[in-house]
């Protein structure tokens, strides 16, 4: 019976050669958005730009329409600046309004289906600007908890301009340093005033999210300021 010769050193120096491979080359994350980025959701599926946290979200007819979507977002696979301006079309379906967009998240969070079914109350990584919330009696820009309005007076909201079904509104975001901005159809909305901003590592993404109202998303564009 013949008995192999091998070097006993040969699998660690394999290992470390392995090690310092993988140093060297690290894991690829998501691109950082230096130039603008644009979706028209005019193909069948999401594509790997999006990661879905376990929404109902489709395309149909160049729209990203979806219902039921209960706080999992489906989030934009770039990591955004501090400083931006986002452009969207945004359409709701139903008389209940609660049209919404998350945006400095962190890109994995979602609601879990226990805390759904509980009715907990959700605790988003960015900021949640929400037209019509609540049965379509309130609009707010919330940081990270959107119930915060209830005990806090200073949460910017309005409650006189309330989500008409079929018709196609357009959103301007904007943030520069710790002041947002929310235009629709050309006249300012809400803005917000932050001292401490979420931006940086762990709060550089952009998601679409809902609740159960049916919501119509296009023309989506993000250019860094």
């Amino acid at each position: 019976m013949q008995h192999s010769h091998r070097d006993p050193k040969l699998p660690c120096r394999c290992l470390a050669g392995m090690t310092l491979l993988l140093l060297a080359c690290p894991a690829r994350g998501p691109a950082p958005l230096y130039s603008p980025f644009v979706d028209g959701f005019e193909r069948p599926e999401l594509g790997a730009d999006w990661k879905n946290t376990g929404g109902p979200y489709r395309l149909a007819q160049g729209a990203l329409v979806f219902s039921m979507a209960h706080n999992h977002p489906l989030w934009l696979q770039r990591r955004l600046p501090d400083d931006w301006r986002i452009d969207l079309d945004v359409t709701g379906h139903s008389p209940d309004g609660d049209l919404k967009v998350e945006v400095m998240g962190d890109g994995v969070r979602f609601e879990s289906d226990d805390d759904v079914r509980r009715d907990a109350i959700y605790m988003a990584s960015g900021y949640r600007f929400i037209f019509g919330g609540w049965r379509n009696r309130l609009s707010v820009i919330a940081r990270q908890n959107e119930h915060t309005w209830q005990r806090d007076a200073s949460v910017p909201r309005r409650t006189d301009v309330p989500v008409i079904p079929g018709h196609k509104y357009h959103w301007a975001l904007s943030k520069k340093g710790g002041h947002l901005e929310w235009w629709i159809d050309g006249q300012r909305f809400l803005s917000l005033d932050d001292p401490q901003p979420l931006q940086g590592e762990g709060h550089d993404r952009f998601g679409f999210d809902g609740w159960e109202t049916e919501a119509e998303f296009d023309n989506l564009r993000i250019a860094p300021l």
